[in-house]
């Protein structure tokens, strides 16, 4: 099968935006006094960089009506972004325009947000009303867990960063990858761990992100960078990085696929092999997706619109590959026709923005929301082709143990995946900086067929049916095209 390089084609988040992308009118305002913006003029502008840029200085100049409008138009073109219509919301109530107050914080409880608003002093001049009361009490019910799903495991506590997990079935086993160590374990079900593969066995592993298993072909694929968090970090080896490929059975080191060095490093955060054998793995700092062919990467999709490419899943017969834009949704890749898409859905019901995991499974996708209010584990109802979400069933959703959830595996029905990596007790420069609040890593166990026969949340415009309002809304943006295959 000959792969050949086709670039993603993404378009804006809204036809008007699109008309406007290169045209000087969306540059123009950089050059011209922001503090004579009018609305419209506001509404011209489609670089989300600029537009950050002017929130910052109209909370600077406490021009609150400026800061309404940027707030409102960035909203328009990052619809996931539960922050920037909470930022919008505050800006509201500080100006004590209850109805626009009012009007956006239901809107964000119809799409799922949770968020606690009883003790918020800065919304005290929308206060004191009974709707307001309302409210509050139904985006605190939206903070509320549910589902069935719980902890299977615990990994023991330590100075290891766990950040990947995969299944081998033939061995009925785990494997968990350490950021810290570059080391990968095998695990059983109750969070043993025994060591199967080490920097120290030659096989040259840096920090461990994400790994795949092709157990059919008895082979195990793993993305790895020389970070700061490696606790081997050599200086010689800044900047490095790549996929590794290992016999599944031995831990044997068949290949290094070597990345090419970037500006800024690389962060191969994701990565999933078809039934087939294909591999495709992502780079989250670059936006790019490659493959693998021989022994070299190959790019298969880029756009610089992207933000930050996570979760990527192949369906079952190897053509499409979808992946998650951390700020923009879900798209999709059709590898046989080469053609790119947006997956549409109804945004005003559901948010898919802060999607770190995603998978395939039977029709549907499942999606881990670390970067939703609450954190949540869905499952996403494909049409025929693919291409739109008719519904969207929640699964597990605010747990307790979802303090950082990130990557995962399906063992048959159940997905299990790491749901605290204890990422934010680490510095920027991979220091430890709280090694007193280290503690066992869980490993939580969601069923993927949970409520099967359920109605869900309509995907599209169509009304919801026998499930309550806990769920969110996506980009309905970035329409790429692929690579063929021949």
């Amino acid at each position: 099968m000959i792969i050949k390089r086709i670039l993603l084609c993404l378009a804006l988040l809204a036809p008007s935006a699109l008309a406007l992308a290169d045209s000087p009118a969306a540059t123009a305002p950089a050059k011209r006094d922001a503090t004579t913006f009018s609305e419209s003029q506001i509404n011209e502008i489609t670089s989300m960089a600029v537009l950050q840029r002017m929130v910052a200085g109209y909370e600077k100049l406490k021009d609150d009506q400026r800061l309404a409008w940027t707030l409102k138009r960035a909203s328009e073109l990052n619809p996931n972004s539960g922050d920037m219509r909470l930022a919008l919301a505050l800006t509201y109530a500080r100006m004590g325009k209850k109805s626009e107050t009012y009007d956006l914080l239901l809107k964000m409880k119809e799409q799922g947000y949770g968020i606690d608003l009883s003790d918020d002093a800065r919304f005290e001049k929308v206060t004191g009303t009974e709707a307001w009361g309302y409210i509050v009490e139904s985006l605190n019910m939206n903070l509320k867990p549910f589902g069935e799903g719980k902890v299977a495991f615990e990994l023991p506590k330590g100075d290891t960063l766990f950040e990947s997990i995969a299944w081998d079935a033939k061995r009925q086993q785990f494997l968990v990858g350490s950021v810290r160590e570059g080391k990968i374990y095998l695990s059983d079900k109750q969070g043993k761990l025994k060591e199967f593969i080490s920097p120290a066995d030659g096989s040259g592993l840096w920090s461990v992100y994400a790994m795949a298993v092709d157990a059919p072909r008895d082979l195990l694929y793993v993305t790895s960078s020389s970070s700061l968090y490696f606790k081997g970090f050599r200086e010689q080896d800044y900047n490095k990085s790549g996929v590794f490929k290992f016999k599944l059975s031995t831990g044997k080191l068949i290949d290094k696929i070597l990345m090419p060095t970037a500006q800024g490093g690389r962060s191969l955060a994701s990565i999933t092999v078809s039934k087939q054998g294909k591999v495709y793995f992502a780079d989250a700092l670059h936006n790019e997706i490659y493959t693998i062919e021989g022994s070299l990467p190959k790019l298969v999709i880029a756009n610089p619109k992207l933000t930050s490419v996570r979760g990527l899943a192949l369906s079952d017969d190897g053509d499409t590959l979808y992946f998650a834009d951390y700020a923009l949704g879900l798209f999709g890749a059709d590898l046989k026709s080469a053609t790119g898409f947006a997956v549409n859905h109804d945004p005003a019901r559901l948010v898919l923005g802060g999607i770190e995991g995603l998978f395939y499974y039977q029709g549907n996708l499942i999606a881990i929301e670390n970067g939703m209010s609450p954190k949540r584990v869905v499952r996403l109802a494909l049409s025929k082709d693919g291409r739109s979400i008719e519904k969207m069933m929640p699964i597990d959703i605010a747990n307790p143990a979802f303090t950082f959830p990130t990557s995962g595996t399906l063992v048959g029905d159940e997905l299990y995946f790491i749901a605290d990596s204890q990422r934010g007790l680490y510095g920027q420069y991979g220091d430890l900086k709280h090694p007193d609040q280290l503690k066992a890593v869980q490993v939580f166990r969601s069923n993927a067929r949970y409520a099967w026969n359920e109605g869900g949340i309509a995907g599209t415009s169509q009304p919801a049916q026998r499930l309550p309002a806990t769920q969110p809304a996506a980009a309905s943006a970035p329409a790429p095209a692929a690579e063929k295959k021949n």
